[in-house]
């Protein structure tokens, strides 16, 4: 999949729900794919007695890879040079996500044309959990 600067005009945007009511087994399924096991995310007991969290709460990974799938599902994963993120907010089993991405300028490069692209993502209630950035390869 490839975007030409004629695909794609400054102010448009893209959503994308990317998970309803997510589910713990989706929490610990990616605690075993990346590796990363802090009780946070994987273990209630210590998150709220310990922790003082009212329960585990998902990797901000898991969120920010969610989140780039807005931009892999409009522009392809190829097409992708640059991608980051802040996590607002934590995201909670239950969750329900939804990713906006909006072209914010089309650019002539060396390489070629780019798109730069501003990332939002909220949750069921409206509140922001992931802010981001990103930029595309456009075709000529």
């Amino acid at each position: 999949m490839s975007l030409s600067s004629s695909d794609i005009k400054v102010g448009e945007t893209r959503e994308s729900v990317l998970v309803e009511d997510l589910k713990r087994t989706r929490i610990v399924q990616y605690a075993g794919a990346s590796g990363d096991f802090n009780p946070l995310h994987t273990d209630e007991r210590f998150a709220v007695e310990a922790a003082g969290y009212p329960g585990v709460f998902a990797h901000g990974m898991l969120t920010m890879g969610m989140t780039g799938r807005v931009l892999t599902d409009w522009v392809g994963p190829e097409s992708l040079l640059r991608y980051g993120v802040r996590f607002k907010a934590q995201v909670w089993p239950g969750d329900t996500l939804t990713a906006t991405a909006t072209v914010e300028a089309v650019e002539d490069t060396p390489d070629g044309p780019v798109a730069r692209f501003s990332l939002r993502t909220v949750n069921q209630d409206g509140v922001e959990v992931v802010t981001g950035t990103a930029t595309a390869r456009l075709d000529p």
